[in-house]
């Protein structure tokens, strides 16, 4: 984490000026493609550099209420932005909703039909769980709140395998050590011999946003704002919606 800050510090005062500066970004590790590309556009539709610290957002939230030097955080719940905001860290007025997401139930390529045959009664062929950790992880927090609402959960509970983060409890479905993973929709399109089980209807789990919000602290508002911006334009929309997202919801 210091090596991180320490270069990010660099970084800002290697700077010439407020207008080349990069906008430093802390955004969840769902969003790590499509974040990528939109900045890619963003540069070239004439827009500043962009550049981007990944990680679970309960991770990001203690960074930034630490002190980290970050421009923009974008959180995959608005729990870990709740808790940036109750550290003093984010600027007013500058909160919205960039995206939203579905969860999915997720195994190895071969094991789809055994896997939905299994899941909703909690069988046997499914002995090891993997999801964010409930305890801290979004992913893991809705993983949660959906298997109380099927009434699943105390059968699940001591099968879990809790992750750092959601792109870990893929990568576990990935190198075989778990039967199967709850995630997000969009963490599957670039994983390897991982199949969609079923995705989760949205009435079924509790509703999956990303809170986005420039941070009070930042030397660079007005282009972490621009950004920001473009992400909530109709060419920043296309884009989340190219890597599977879902608009925000209508208010």
């Amino acid at each position: 984490m210091l090596i991180w800050w320490a270069a990010v510090l660099f970084g800002i005062a290697a700077a010439p000026g407020s207008t080349g500066r990069p906008v430093t970004v802390s955004a969840a590790i769902s969003l790590s493609e499509v974040l990528e590309d939109a900045a890619a556009a963003y540069r070239q539709r004439g827009g500043g550099p962009v550049r981007f610290n990944f990680a679970g957002s309960n991770a990001l939230a203690r960074q930034i209420a630490n002190g980290a030097p970050v421009d923009l955080f974008i959180s995959a719940d608005h729990a870990q932005m709740a808790f940036v905001e109750k550290a003093g860290q984010v600027l007013e007025g500058s909160l919205r909703v960039v995206a939203s997401n579905q969860l999915a139930v997720v195994t190895s390529g071969d094991r789809v039909a055994e896997v939905r045959e299994a899941f909703p009664r909690a069988g046997p062929a499914i002995r090891r769980l993997a999801v964010g950790d409930p305890a801290a992880v979004p992913a893991g927090v809705y993983a949660k709140s959906y298997l109380e609402r099927q009434g699943l959960w105390n059968a699940y509970a001591a099968r879990l395998i809790p992750t750092g983060n959601v792109r870990s409890a893929l990568a576990a479905v990935e190198n075989g050590s778990v039967d199967a993973a709850i995630v997000y929709v969009t963490d599957v399109q670039r994983a390897r011999n991982v199949r969609v089980v079923f995705t989760v209807a949205r009435d079924q789990a509790p509703i999956i946003t990303y809170p986005a919000a420039v941070l009070l602290r930042s030397p660079n508002r007005a282009a972490a704002g621009r950004f920001l911006d473009f992400l909530q334009s109709s060419d920043g929309q296309r884009i989340f919606a190219r890597h599977g997202f879902l608009p925000p919801p209508a208010r």
